[in-house]
């Protein structure tokens, strides 16, 4: 058996962080067969409008969010696995405006190729994180599996009067964006051999920076919106929040943050498989610039790994919401674009 040092996370994964993730149209085709039965009326939000978590009331000022979020290894390193896991599935908290609890751990190992002080690290990088988020580890569960998956079940605690959905936006509202996008692109890169110390250092500042300013925005009356954006792309999560809200959406390439060295390797062609997968799921419901080269639309389709919070707000509540990021260090957060009445599209120019 290799020494610990030695070992190779990626190479036991056949796609890594959320670009593991079932294809949108795939997916859409399993939950079709899913039957919805009848629902408690304190299920505020279940699996209707493909939201972030589940919600249930519990009474009038408080209502548990709950989620779960696993993947396999983007990076090489375990204690950086570890931490870029967990820190996305506390995302899906932090974006219904929740705060979380505590957690459970999600562990499936291939016991017999990776040793146990690697495995360590995978679940020290993880309570790291959670510790930053001020919550326990409370339990979990492990397996013995053919590919190493790692994440959390977490639970959260929020008021339902600022219970933020996917599907709740208006007509007018500004986009923002709270974290640069090319994740995907740049764990491509990695595991070709072609990413820059740089470009991991990027990646893994944006990947283990918690969504916290989704609590503190969720408290603003002109937020009317939030999700997060993983493995769907940016594109994606933002057609969820169309299709939810009934509204048509357009951005701005060219107002979108990108990690530097992602934006020059999607123009040297360097994209992941997750990508295409996503524009064949939804690609009739984009609109592209005329003559917009290939790599452009590969990045409105990259998969994000522990990506950005991606908010509807009212016009007068932008400034407001721009500082939020700005004072919880999220330096590149911008708006993107706006939303309109309109069918569930997305315009970009």
């Amino acid at each position: 058996m290799n020494a610990p040092e030695k070992i190779r996370l990626t190479q036991f994964s056949h796609g890594g962080g959320c670009g593991c993730k079932i294809a949108p149209a795939v997916l859409s085709e399993l939950l079709a067969t899913t039957p919805i039965r009848a629902l408690p009326k304190e299920l505020l939000v279940g699996s209707e409008t493909a939201d972030d978590a589940a919600v249930y009331r519990l009474n009038d000022t408080q209502a548990i969010v709950a989620t779960t979020d696993f993947f396999t290894p983007i990076v090489d390193d375990p204690y950086d696995f570890g931490r870029i896991a967990a820190t996305n599935a506390l995302s899906d908290v932090y974006a219904m405006g929740a705060k979380p609890l505590f957690a459970l751990a999600v562990v499936g190992m291939p016991l017999e190729k990776i040793p146990l002080p690697v495995i360590g690290r995978i679940l020290s990088g993880g309570e790291s994180v959670c510790a930053e988020a001020g919550i326990p580890i409370a339990g979990g569960h492990s397996i013995d599996v053919l590919e190493p998956i790692y994440g959390l079940v977490v639970l959260g605690l929020v008021d339902p009067a600022n219970l933020k959905r996917n599907s709740t936006a208006r007509a007018d509202d500004v986009l923002i964006l709270g974290k640069p996008l090319g994740v995907g692109i740049l764990s491509a890169a990695l595991k070709k051999g072609e990413l820059s110390a740089a470009g991991y250092e990027a990646m893994l500042a944006a990947t283990t920076r918690l969504n916290t300013p989704g609590a503190a925005l969720a408290e603003m009356s002109g937020v009317h919106a939030m999700t997060d954006v993983t493995g769907f792309g940016l594109a994606g999560h933002l057609l969820e929040i169309c299709r939810g809200s009934g509204l048509s959406s357009e951005i701005s390439f060219d107002r979108l943050p990108f990690i530097p060295e992602a934006l020059e390797l999607a123009r040297q062609g360097v994209a992941t498989g997750a990508s295409e997968r996503n524009w064949n799921g939804y690609g009739k419901d984009v609109a592209l610039p005329a003559g917009a080269p290939e790599w452009q639309r590969k990045l409105l389709t990259d998969p994000q790994t522990s990506g950005g919070l991606l908010v509807a707000c009212a016009p007068q509540a932008r400034d407001a919401v721009l500082a939020e990021f700005a004072r919880q260090g999220f330096a590149q957060a911008q708006a993107i674009g706006r939303l309109a009445a309109g069918p569930a599209r997305l315009r970009v120019s």
